[in-house]
């Protein structure tokens, strides 16, 4: 891990990003750019311009950090997000959480796109994440351990904070919008996966599975912050449904989603 990049990143923000305090920090994944619609922004910079980070690589990742104030507290929002598949290492895809740190921000919401794994769900559902499998081998505390992440073997046995959790079913119901909770597996892509992973991670216990979010949680959550994190449902996963998948899928459903993605996201902040 090259640290170096992180500091590097941190001391090239504007002062407005350096000396802001907000209460909570996001990483918006694929789609829920568009929540941030409704918020007038107090500052905005493109990824391009954060050193280590680097424009986002993927439709649907609008790549700017946003600074915005909503009902008395200040807020900041990673729109896009870099990804481990993307071949670039642990670096770009955790900037955002070692930004959040510095800012000494306390809580953490992770949205992203994944596929129903529970044939109970439907694509445009919106799920609360209560816990994660991650079987892929891969883990992004690999290594020396990072000053300010935490001991070198963390606790993970609540990275879903319950009370985020509450705030979140109780922002759904101020918003009037519908929400699940489940399991959401880790997978690193870019391939989707195949029907038998499927059929084994339903054994296992997981409704939903995707390309990110874990890893950015496990480090948040490591270096002493409360995280959230949710998903919105694009697609059925591989087998489940006698047809292929398809990024634009991903991106349609999200679309259609969008007015339900806001409100709650709005309601979250207050």
């Amino acid at each position: 891990m090259q640290t170096s990049v992180f500091e590097t990143a941190f001391n090239a923000l504007p002062a407005v990003f350096r000396e802001a305090r907000p209460a909570c920090a996001m990483i918006l994944g694929s789609g829920w750019n568009h929540a941030l619609a409704s918020f007038t922004p107090l500052a905005k910079l493109p990824y391009s311009e954060i050193p280590g980070l680097g424009a986002t690589q993927v439709a649907g990742h609008s790549g700017e950090l946003v600074l915005f104030g909503h009902a008395g507290e200040t807020f900041l929002a990673f729109s896009g997000r870099r990804h481990y598949y993307e071949g670039l290492g642990w670096e770009p895809a955790l900037l955002p959480v070692e930004i959040a740190r510095r800012l000494a921000i306390p809580d953490l919401l992770i949205t992203n796109a994944a596929g129903a794994i529970n044939p109970a769900f439907r694509p445009g559902d919106l799920m609360i994440i209560a816990d994660h499998l991650k079987l892929c081998g891969v883990n992004p505390l690999i290594g020396p351990v990072v000053e300010g992440w935490g001991a070198r073997f963390p606790d993970l046995s609540e990275v879903y904070s319950r009370a985020l959790r509450r705030r979140l079913r109780d922002a759904a119901g101020a918003a009037d919008v519908a929400v699940r909770e489940g399991v959401y597996v880790f997978t690193t892509g870019p391939t989707y996966e195949t029907p038998a992973e499927i059929r084994a991670y339903a054994r296992m216990g997981a409704d939903a599975a995707g390309m990110s979010t874990v890893p950015e949680a496990i480090v948040a959550r490591a270096a002493g912050m409360r995280v959230a994190a949710v998903s919105c449902i694009t697609n059925m996963a591989a087998g489940i449904l006698d047809r292929p998948l398809s990024h634009q899928e991903v991106l349609e459903e999200t679309r259609r989603a969008q007015p339900r993605m806001a409100a709650w996201i709005r309601a979250f902040c207050g």
